[in-house]
């Protein structure tokens, strides 16, 4: 971990109620957070999703949070009102969504939705934040514009889309980002240049990344460090450069699950999954509440 400590996150809980009782679905996650890009890796359903929108409390409302620690720049996040929460978020803690086809308001402006995201967020007029928001634009390198401040989301392309989030949550200058699969739904050109976009962000103004994927191979090129998640649960911690020395079972069996360019394996082999993962986890998370208390 790089620079100062942003988050840090102490035995994070998430669960659920449903008509067959309540389901856990993040199971005592630890973690920090400084100045740097931090990948959070698993297949669906590990519970990455739900890690980041926990940090925001952007939970379901039969969904419940608990943690012994989730602390940002000296705030207690799990015990905060909600007017303090809604001053955090956006303005000092930002979140990205998977797609922005249902992440942007269909009927209002992509300039208008920007720019309500400054003024919320600061004392500015409608002429700076107007202003800011062009800025913001050529920020992400959105080519004119002007014409683009005054399209509605259906008038953009996917990757145009992307970029548009990327600028609402960066408006406010928040210290850090969670970036929830924010590449998924691009191609490979125009995912480059949102990644080189975020790690511009990350390095230039001194921000922490929290980077939600399902890809290995991409999230050992582009983070600095990496949460491997299987059942709601931390299995392994690495350095992403060392990715491919992981010794946790779960993760080497996601490494080999990735095809090579040179084709020499016919068959990809299917993960196989030990039970004993998950008692293991529960175990150990157990004898960290038992040393805490």
């Amino acid at each position: 971990m790089s620079g100062k400590t942003l988050l840090d996150v102490k035995n994070l809980r998430v669960s659920f109620d449903t008509p067959k009782g309540r389901v856990e679905a993040v199971r005592g996650v630890d973690f920090t957070l400084g100045q740097e890009r931090l990948g959070i890796v698993g297949e669906s359903g590990s519970g990455k999703s739900q890690t980041g929108r926990a940090i925001l409390r952007l939970i379901a409302a039969q969904g419940h949070v608990s943690a012994d620690k989730m602390e940002f720049d000296g705030t207690d996040l799990i015990n905060a009102d909600e007017r303090t929460m809604r001053d955090i978020r956006g303005r000092r803690i930002s979140m990205i969504m998977q797609d922005p086809r249902y992440s942007l308001n269909p009927v209002m402006t992509v300039g208008h939705q920007i720019a309500e995201a400054y003024l919320v967020h600061s004392k500015a007029s409608k002429r700076e934040a107007r202003e800011r928001t062009l800025e913001m634009l050529k920020t992400v390198r959105i080519r004119e514009p002007e014409k683009v401040y005054k399209l509605y989301p259906h008038e953009v392309s996917g990757g145009m889309g992307q970029r548009i989030m990327i600028a609402m949550m960066l408006i406010p200058d928040p210290d850090i980002i969670i970036a929830d699969e924010p590449t998924s739904a691009l191609d490979v050109t125009v995912q480059l240049q949102v990644l080189a976009l975020l790690d511009d962000m990350v390095r230039d103004r001194g921000m922490g990344l929290i980077f939600i994927s399902h890809d290995l191979s991409l999230v050992a090129s582009f983070c600095d460090r990496v949460l491997v998640m299987y059942g709601g649960q931390v299995v392994e911690t690495l350095d992403a450069s060392l990715l491919h020395q992981a010794q946790h079972p779960y993760t080497k069996g996601l490494m080999n699950c990735l095809p090579t360019l040179d084709g020499s394996e016919k068959i990809l082999p299917t993960l196989e999954r030990d039970p004993a993962w998950m008692i293991e986890q529960d175990r150990q998370t157990g004898q960290q509440k038992d040393r805490q208390t």
